[in-house]
């Protein structure tokens, strides 16, 4: 059986995950992301995801730091 990990254990796993990942690799951990090309849109994707082309494009996302 998976062992679902604490939450203090994912956070800590989450501070190495990359800042950005490109278009067809899976959302390393849940949030908000920017396309590279236009850093105004963000959009939400959760861990496994797979990250889709933008405006029919290949590109970068970005994770957006989260608002305090």
């Amino acid at each position: 059986m998976k062992r679902i990990a604490l939450l203090k254990e994912r956070q800590a796993g989450n501070a190495g995950s990359p800042a950005s990942t490109a278009t067809g690799s899976h959302c390393p951990v849940s949030g908000l992301w920017s396309p590279d090309h236009d850093p105004h849109t963000v959009l939400s994707f959760f861990e496994g995801h797979v990250f889709p082309a933008f405006d029919g494009v290949p590109t970068v996302w970005r994770r957006r730091a989260a608002a305090n």
